[in-house]
């Protein structure tokens, strides 16, 4: 499948060797304390009742696309949010937007680029600020550069914006979001976006972008691995995928036959896909389990059986690009 957009953010959902995924929509919980104050021995405490709601929710890159459609279904679910965005207009206009319809106290926003240490340190000192714990931190900003060509083609600066912000600044994220989520009693959970290139295919066109999706899995085991060493019980790492979103980096390389029937075959709205996940997600801290999880919008069977619908019966034409 060479040469096809579609696979910028093409989950992993077609390969055999993983649909063992499909049905592991598990349950997670944390303790149920809402600390004014962080304990030093909180990572001594096991998740194993319900965290309380409305939870706590940041969300990076949350100013347009799947990050800002997952922010509203929490707030429509009740929840109050951080959105941040390395674009402090960006910020400003989503905050404005989600006030309107959610009101002053639920959601607040701040500027962050992920890349930067001292941005994400600074993001949680807000977050402590406004909303005194995290209990869901999802990692959703990241960057294809908006370039679309062979590697031998790239330069330097879209290679660097590419892996600093995919793979270096999820790793900041990571790292800080679970220093404080040890320090609280209730702890939390992280979650991971994947994207094109995190089960191992190829995506001709943007390699690197593919290469640190692969990267998110890899970081993603390695934490649940260092976690469960250290015997830290009260916060997990999750992987979340999307699927295909008809976002507008998406959109932008819908430019071969391949890729504009693959984006209408198999893409959705982020509306529609934030819908989805964000219950699945919420009901992650509602019970006691603590096992990592990987939340997946579009299974193997479900692609699958939209693309035999389109061979059999022309279904699914046209649905967000006009094809040849």
């Amino acid at each position: 499948m060479a040469n096809s957009m579609f696979m910028l953010c093409y989950p992993s959902c077609l390969a055999p060797k993983i649909l063992h995924h499909d049905n592991e929509f598990l349950k997670f919980s944390s303790f149920s304390t809402k600390p004014t104050k962080p304990s030093s021995h909180s990572r001594l405490i096991t998740m194993n009742l319900p965290m309380q709601t409305p939870y706590n929710v940041l969300i990076t890159g949350s100013t347009k696309g799947i990050g800002y459609a997952l922010a509203k279904q929490f707030l429509k679910a009740g929840d109050n949010i951080i959105i941040s965005s390395r674009s402090e207009e960006r910020v400003e206009s989503a905050l404005n937007n989600l006030r309107q319809d959610f009101g002053e106290h639920r959601v607040w926003g701040t500027k962050c680029d992920v890349k930067k240490g001292q941005d994400v340190k600074d993001l949680v000192a807000f977050a402590q600020k406004n909303l005194n714990y995290i209990d869901i931190w999802i990692n959703n900003a990241g960057s294809n550069a908006y370039s679309f060509k062979p590697l031998a083609e790239a330069s330097d600066e879209d290679l660097i914006e590419v892996v600093t912000t995919n793979t270096l600044g999820l790793m900041i994220c990571c790292r800080e979001a679970i220093k404080m989520m040890r320090n609280q009693p209730q702890g939390g959970h992280v979650f991971n976006i994947d994207g094109a290139g995190s089960d191992g295919r190829p995506t001709p066109r943007f390699a690197a972008y593919g290469a640190t999706k692969r990267s998110v899995v890899h970081l993603t085991k390695s934490l649940q691995a260092e976690l469960q060493m250290q015997d830290v019980k009260n916060v997990v790492v999750h992987n979340l995928s999307p699927g295909m979103v008809t976002t507008d980096l998406l959109m932008s390389g819908a430019t071969t036959k391949q890729a504009k029937f693959f984006i209408n075959v198999l893409a959705e709205p982020a509306e529609v896909v934030a819908e989805y996940l964000v219950p699945k997600i919420r009901s992650i801290p509602a019970n006691g389990s603590t096992k990592p999880t990987y939340l997946r919008f579009l299974t193997g069977i479900k692609a699958y059986s939209q693309i035999f619908s389109r061979l059999a019966f022309g279904a699914r034409r046209n649905r967000h690009v006009l094809e040849d």
